[in-house]
């Protein structure tokens, strides 16, 4: 496979299927950990080494224990088990490096295992017929997409904080209008792949 393609399945994961913004998944730690900058980027770290990670660990067993045994209908609840377990070590690993970072992440951390954006991931590098290299960047680009748009609506919330927001508009629906208009800024790179 030529470069091309490894540059097509990057900027395709990152801005065109933005996982967050264009596919909607992962929503639940978009809105609930983009409050602080600081936390976005932790957060955003933590879901690209479990995407990485799930991608180093899923594929093989898809294609060594899955398709061998024609038990491929057992896919989600594999990957959802292989997703639990990275994410437990992804705790460990936190608390013990920064109880800073492991204290703000909070209930998203293990929220992690649900996230149905490294579940998503993980289904459609198979569904994709990547090989295991697309399959680690794939992964590890849609992470960056996820990465980007947490950081940038979490900055954009951060300067929301220093406007008059009309009362009925504060909080909640501002967050969600902005994620909107967010969403729609990054539908103009669908024309790039």
């Amino acid at each position: 496979m030529d470069q091309i393609t490894y540059f097509a399945i990057i900027i395709g994961a990152i801005f065109v299927n933005n996982v967050v913004l264009a596919q909607f998944l992962g929503i639940c730690p978009f809105l609930g950990v983009s409050s602080k900058v600081e936390t976005s980027l932790g957060m955003s770290a933590a879901v690209t080494f479990v995407m990485a990670l799930t991608a180093l660990v899923a594929w093989p067993i898809q294609q060594f224990i899955l398709v061998k045994f024609d038990i491929e209908y057992m896919q989600t609840i594999v990957f959802i088990l292989v997703i639990a377990a990275l994410v437990q070590m992804v705790e460990i690993i936190l608390k013990k490096v920064s109880p800073a970072l492991y204290q703000a992440l909070g209930i998203f951390l293990p929220l992690i295992t649900t996230n149905c954006a490294v579940l998503g991931v993980a289904i459609l590098m198979i569904q994709k017929e990547f090989t295991l290299l697309q399959s680690v960047v794939y992964s590890i680009s849609t992470a960056i997409g996820f990465g980007l748009a947490l950081v940038l609506f979490a900055g954009i919330r951060e300067r929301l904080d220093f406007e008059e927001v009309p009362a009925a508009m504060k909080g909640v629906p501002v967050a969600l209008v902005t994620a909107g208009i967010l969403a729609m800024a990054f539908m103009g790179f669908s024309g790039l792949v």
